[in-house]
């Protein structure tokens, strides 16, 4: 009896002492508001992060409002966004540098002779390009599903999103939301788009984060506040925007056939030891492509790779990408369960967080497996009961 109340009584502590440690936004529409909320919820820090890719874009067109809008009602941590910028130095939010896969600028024929071929991270790409539309013309688009598989009843009502309107999605949610932004294609985006005073693209990305109150280093208490995680692909952008500010940032990992696009390293050399024991200088963590930790031979999983305990004993996180629900993008190993993938990702190999395409289902499955506080439930409310436990096994 005395052993079995024992038992309780640790777990109710861990509890306790994950939240006590862990623990210490506004509308779209038109920028970040005046409203303070002092009460809002805290980010939670007892679980792995739950990053919306491009918000929920297995249900709504990617990086529009209203997929972020839906990340948040479904419990997202961070809401993840890809930043390119239009032909006039307008941040925006958007994944490629053509515009042909997700809107539907084809069907505007004023646009038809913007089409052209430029060369992207060594290839030559043919499209239109965000860089050769001013804002206005941007926003004259409508944002479509990227796939045929998703559902496209929501293609052509959202228009495309700027940096700063995303950053307000997530000032004003009723709780407090994280923000993961990607410097996107830096080389390419230096080399067409200019800034007055010589201004670079990472130039504008800080202080678009600097004017809405994003600062302080990883946990503290500003960050906290407002928390935000920067990405980018480009080592050479995370190093020179570290003289910019102390904001925690992830250096992204492709596969292992894909070199850097500004440094042109491979994949062996930027997850070597000497390596990780020099970006981590400059980064609090790292997002491989999830098939570069755990290979994957037939569609089956092979042994896992030491990247991650490598990185965790550098003190560095790691959040691997991208997650999704639909039987093409799941091993055969998780036999057609997204729940399953999800388990093996967060208790067997142990990952900080997890970007994914549908934020409701990992949110439902961190929850059924890793709850947080029962609400009405404070961090003293339950120190208390834990006092009492202990005054009652005392008693046994």
């Amino acid at each position: 009896m005395a052993s079995s109340s024992s038992s309780h009584l640790c777990v109710f502590a861990f509890i306790f002492l994950s939240l006590a440690g862990g623990c210490v936004g506004r509308p779209f529409y038109p920028l970040p508001s005046k409203i303070v909320n002092k009460n809002r919820q805290p980010l939670q820090q007892f679980r792995p992060y739950n990053i919306a890719h491009r918000g929920s874009n297995g249900e709504l067109p990617e990086e529009t409002a209203a997929a972020y809008m839906r990340a948040i009602d479904e419990g997202a941590d961070f809401i993840e966004t890809d930043i390119l910028s239009s032909k006039d130095g307008v941040l925006i939010c958007f994944h490629d540098v053509t515009l042909d896969d997700t809107t539907d600028v084809a069907a505007h024929k004023k646009f038809a002779n913007r089409k052209r071929t430029y060369e992207v991270q060594g290839e030559n790409v043919t499209g239109w390009f965000t860089v050769d539309f001013t804002l206005e013309e941007l926003k004259s688009l409508r944002v479509k599903q990227r796939y045929d598989f998703r559902d496209s009843k929501y293609s052509g009502k959202y228009s495309i999103i700027t940096f700063e309107e995303f950053i307000s999605i997530a000032l004003d949610a009723s709780r407090v939301v994280g923000i993961y932004p990607e410097i996107k294609n830096p080389v390419f985006i230096n080399q067409r788009v200019k800034w007055p005073h010589g201004k670079k693209f990472e130039d504008k990305f800080v202080e678009t984060l600097q004017k809405y109150g994003y600062k302080g280093s990883y946990l503290s208490k500003d960050w906290l506040n407002q928390p935000v995680f920067i990405q980018s692909f480009a080592p050479t952008s995370l190093i020179y925007i570290s003289n910019q500010t102390d904001l925690p940032k992830i250096f992204l990992i492709d596969d292992v056939t894909i070199p850097t696009q500004d440094t042109n390293q491979s994949y062996e050399e930027i997850t070597s030891d000497s390596y990780l024991d020099y970006i981590k200088e400059y980064v609090v963590g790292i997002g491989p492509w999830k098939d570069t930790i755990v290979p994957v031979v037939n569609n089956y999983m092979a042994t896992p790779t030491d990247l991650v305990s490598r990185a965790h004993a550098r003190n560095l996180q790691v959040h691997p990408y991208t997650y999704r629900n639909e039987n093409k993008f799941l091993h055969y190993d998780f036999h057609e369960d997204p729940y399953a993938e999800y388990d093996y990702w967060l208790n067997q190999v142990k990952v900080d967080g997890l970007f994914t395409d549908f934020t409701g289902s990992l949110h439902q499955f961190q929850e059924w497996t890793s709850p947080a506080l029962p609400k009405g439930d404070s961090a003293s409310s339950l120190l208390h009961k834990i006092a009492a436990m202990i005054a009652s096994n005392k008693n046994l």
